[in-house]
């Protein structure tokens, strides 16, 4: 996930460079909804990977 959301940033700086402002504005939503998911995601496993071993 985390890569799809640097791919979404990436497509973001590209088109924002270009001045598609349009396509800059969703992809760069997209990629820190993606990123926001994934930090989430990580924090979960992380908590649950310390549950485990105790």
């Amino acid at each position: 996930m985390l890569k799809w959301a640097l791919i979404f940033l990436i497509v973001a700086l590209i088109a924002g460079v270009l001045g598609f402002g349009g396509i800059a504005g969703v992809a760069t939503e997209i990629a820190q909804v993606l990123f926001v998911i994934f930090l989430i995601l990580f924090l979960v496993s992380v908590i649950m990977g310390f549950r485990m071993r105790e």
